[in-house]
């Protein structure tokens, strides 16, 4: 009986190993002890790197075709996130957000790390959008 029919064959398929998973382990480890220390540039380069891989493995998945778009979205979620942390501790205007910028206030310079960490991704997917994509893809 089983003669009679070729075998059924699972197609030659290779499963790839994708580098983002220890991207994104290292963003969030660098993110949360720079944040845990308050240590500016360690936490801004941590959520960085998550922001970055996040949108990296989205695009591998093939849910977005570029990241630039994502990017974009999670640097201005970050920013939001980061700027309500800094208004939980401020009360006032422009003036008082400036003045809090300058106090040795932990929470406050939390949240403006968060908030500048994604401005800076924001500004990448940018301009990344405009030019990687003209020279690259084209």
């Amino acid at each position: 009986m089983g003669a009679d029919r070729p075998e059924a064959t699972a197609p030659d398929r290779r499963d790839k190993t994708s580098p983002w998973p220890v991207v994104v382990v290292l963003g969030i480890v660098l993110s949360e002890v720079g944040i845990l220390f308050n240590l500016y540039p360690v936490s801004v380069t941590g959520l960085l790197l998550f922001t970055g891989s996040v949108a990296g493995i989205v695009t591998e998945a093939g849910y977005a075709v570029r990241p630039w778009r994502l990017l974009v979205g999670l640097g201005a979620a970050f920013v939001v996130v980061g700027l309500l942390i800094v208004g939980s501790q401020v009360d006032g205007g422009l003036a008082s957000y400036l003045d809090a910028a300058a106090r040795d206030d932990g929470i406050v310079q939390r949240g403006y790390t968060v908030a500048a960490a994604g401005a800076i991704a924001a500004l990448v997917g940018i301009v990344g959008s405009r030019t990687v994509d003209r020279v690259v893809f084209r």
